[in-house]
């Protein structure tokens, strides 16, 4: 989904409202018959259900509509490990969080306004989230007997007054879905399927969403079953008029479009992982080169490698090896080729393709590592998101093999992060880690889809001749003679006449590329490489510090959004406090030590046990304190508020 979205110049304020508990008090905007209309700035709302239950493609549907819509959103995916993980039970559920407003938002939120809970495993695996006076939409349908024994109730929570502290709407959605499907022809199972249709237009309903691009999206998907898609769309519009005429809700909710949260653009809203994949091949035109993908499917990694494919018309070509180790040696390979080549994994897949990445660096050619992080050691949690290969990534090889590092900081900044990455490759010629995670990698957020005249130049210079000179006279190729600047080594494709030269694991001599044993040799090789790594040119990192604080947060990754929504609650309550987030953390940006050194006291929460933090108290021997979480979900901001306040009074 894409919208045009004018200046805040040109948009007129809507921002007077009184403000209660971090929200504008919702007010009363015009009357639909006896349905009420309330005007809300934001929403927190979660769908779910089992993972059979399409928790994920009707959160996925409200997103693009509100997407669509103008407002700014920010989302969370969560679901279970297996394909199909067992019905009715509490590591069985499926749930898909969306946060959306009338402003610039940051996290997908703390706590849901609204729970939609399909069964009675998704009440009581959400219910602890939901605050106090929040809507609860419950598919009674669901909860018998033994559903409810399955997950612990000995009662029947709707009946047993557990529930008395939220607003609760008990909604038969399985026999309102069969019913409104009766003249299909259906049998009842798969009729049943189409209960999420049903829900999602009750939501859309009570928030105003657009339906026409749910509409199309349904008989596009369902094209070879018209049926079934004509089914899905009469689940939905059933569930849009039942809001519409049940007493049981007698009041709907607009938030307007975030018109003051975004410059003029065209906008669509997109996953970290499907930015990521737009940058690699923004890269490769911006590079005048063909991308070059060799990859192993891995959660949660896998879309890329499903994006990439489709697009061959762009010059990428999407190699599926058989195991880690076969994508990343094709992927070098495609780059000692003269290729951009691009390899994407997890935590696991990194440890198998960790020789590979010591031969590129070493063979010091151009070549993208693409670790979308998750919860470890081993296997642990493949859908949910952590920060713990930081360390890995800077030290998880054999010998002295430095490889610079790129974070990017939100699903949008993916696309940005992909072309900084290639930036860096290209130019000094060396592997590049760039460390996403789950959390960014399936959440969602509105992008603005830039103007490719101001994407940056990638184009680089092959070898094309003899680059030294002996005493003799002689011209010869060197494939180790550095560039003086960049210390960058000439690429040379294979074929090229006169560039004949030899490429492997064992120590190259300086300049000849010959096979070396000699110590002093080894030594200066081993300082060189290290070198080219220290001097690549990153941006300064750039302080937010407007009341000249004390205390620093120190961020990188994903935790941009919850820290810099943390920040913003200390500031609204008066506290002085300081911000800066890290993209390049090797080498780190060249002012960092600087920056450091102005405050007493610097705090960095990390999804880890304090990678960063160990990192930033080795090289600039600053006592910088950890504040850590392994749990496989993001920070919320209310919690980090409430640890930097804290660190502040302390």
């Amino acid at each position: 989904m894409t919208s045009q979205v004018s200046s805040p110049a040109e948009q007129a304020d809507e921002a007077s409202e009184a403000l209660v508990g971090g929200q504008r008090a919702p007010q009363s905007a015009t009357d639909n018959g006896d349905k009420e209309i309330r005007r809300l700035d934001r929403v927190i709302i979660r769908f779910a259900g089992d993972s059979g239950d399409g928790m994920q493609l009707t959160g996925d549907r409200f997103t693009s509509e509100t997407a669509s819509f103008g407002n700014d959103l920010s989302t969370l995916p969560n679901f279970p490990a297996e394909i199909r993980a067992p019905a009715g039970t509490l590591p069985g559920v499926s749930s898909f969080q969306l946060h959306f407003a009338d402003h610039d938002i940051l996290t997908p939120g703390d706590a849901p306004n609204v729970l939609v809970a399909m069964n009675p495993a998704a009440l009581k695996a959400n219910i602890a989230d939901v605050p106090r006076g929040a809507e609860i939409i419950v598919n009674t349908d669901e909860f018998t007997k033994r559903p409810m024994a399955k997950v612990g109730y000995q009662t029947s929570p709707l009946e047993d007054g557990s529930l008395e502290a939220y607003n609760v709407h008990p909604v038969p959605l399985t026999t309102l879905t069969i019913e409104a499907l009766k003249d299909f022809g259906l049998p009842r199972k798969e009729a049943e399927r189409s209960k999420n249709m049903f829900a999602l237009g009750l939501l859309s309903w009570m928030y105003h969403r657009p339906t026409e691009g749910t509409e199309t999206f349904l008989r596009a998907k369902f094209a070879k079953k018209p049926q079934i898609a004509e089914a899905n769309v009469a689940a939905f519009r059933a569930g849009w008029n039942f809001g519409e005429t049940t007493e049981d809700f007698a009041v709907s909710y607009e938030v307007a479009p975030a018109t003051q949260a975004f410059p003029t653009g065209t906008y669509r809203n997109i996953s970290g992982n499907l930015a990521l994949s737009y940058g690699l091949i923004a890269a490769g035109r911006q590079a005048d080169l063909p991308v070059y993908l060799g990859s192993y499917p891995i959660t949660p990694a896998s879309d890329i490698l499903h994006e990439l494919s489709k697009h061959k018309n762009f010059g990428v070509r999407t190699f599926q090896a058989e195991d880690e180790i076969a994508g990343i040696g094709a992927a070098l390979g495609a780059a000692f080729g003269g290729a951009l080549g691009v390899t994407t994994t997890s935590g696991p897949g990194v440890a198998l393709k960790s020789e590979t990445i010591g031969l590129a660096v070493s063979l010091e050619l151009p070549l993208l590592i693409i670790d979308i992080q998750r919860g470890g050691p081993s296997t642990g949690l493949p859908t949910k998101t952590e920060q713990a290969d930081l360390l890995q990534a800077m030290y998880g090889r054999n010998g002295e093999a430095p490889v610079p590092i790129i974070a990017p900081r939100t699903p949008a900044d993916c696309f940005d992060a992909a072309l900084d990455a290639a930036r860096i490759a290209l130019t000094y010629r060396t592997p590049v880690f760039l460390l996403s995670d789950g959390y960014l990698a399936n959440g969602s957020e509105p992008w603005r889809i830039p103007e490719v005249d101001g994407l940056p130049d990638l184009r680089v210079q092959f070898a094309h001749g003899p680059n030294h000179e002996l005493a003799d006279g002689t011209e010869v190729f060197w494939p180790y003679k550095r560039d003086p600047q960049t210390l960058a080594r000439p690429w040379a494709v294979p074929g090229t006449p006169g560039l004949e030269h030899r490429i492997g694991g064992i120590e190259k001599q300086d300049g000849t590329g010959n096979i070396s044993y000699d110590p002093a040799n080894h030594d200066f090789m081993v300082r060189t490489r290290q070198a080219k790594i220290d001097g690549i040119e990153v941006p300064d990192v750039e302080v937010d510090d407007p009341a000249e604080a004390r205390t620093l947060v120190l961020g990188w990754g994903s935790t941009y959004g919850p820290i810099t929504a943390a920040v913003r609650r200390l500031r609204a309550a008066g506290e002085p406090i300081a911000q800066a987030h890290l993209r390049h953390i090797n080498p780190f940006p060249r002012n960092l030590g600087e920056v450091l050194r102005r405050y007493d006291k610097v705090v960095v929460p990390e999804m880890n046990l304090g990678q960063l933090a160990t990192l930033i108290r080795a090289k600039y021997l600053v006592d910088a304190h950890s504040y850590n979480q392994v749990n496989g979900m993001p920070f919320k901001a209310e919690q980090l508020a409430t640890a930097l306040k804290e660190a502040i009074d302390a």
